[in-house]
């Protein structure tokens, strides 16, 4: 079956399309080593719950956006084995420091997900 890392991380709005262009060089890296898709969703309709919402897991600030992003392989063991790879891809390396990254990494958060329903 089928497993999925997923994904939602806070980006400036200003910063979006240097997120896309960061995004596309990394979704090309996880495909280029297996990974089956690479998709990244910016909200259109993600509104502040009172409790619970995608805009207070990430503390989204004023000027942000959210997005919820996955990336699709054949198998945990699959996934495991393509990250180790992309990770230690150099153009992985060149793209890492927190510093130049379009978004503020700390307030990301992620995880691995076996797949119950493909249909």
């Amino acid at each position: 079956m089928a497993y999925v890392d997923g994904f939602v991380t806070p980006v400036p709005k200003r910063r979006l399309e240097a997120y896309r262009r960061m995004s596309r060089k990394f979704g090309k890296i996880w495909r280029d080593h297996g990974a089956l898709e690479f998709r990244e969703c910016v909200a259109d309709d993600v509104k502040w719950g009172k409790r619970t919402s995608f805009p207070r897991a990430v503390k989204q600030k004023p000027g942000e956006t959210v997005l919820f992003s996955y990336i699709v392989y054949k198998s945990r063991a699959d996934r495991d084995r393509v990250n180790k790879k992309a990770m230690k891809d150099k153009r992985t390396a060149s793209m890492m420091d927190p510093k130049t990254m379009p978004f503020d990494a700390k307030r990301m958060f992620w995880g691995g997900f076996k797949v119950v329903v493909d249909l």
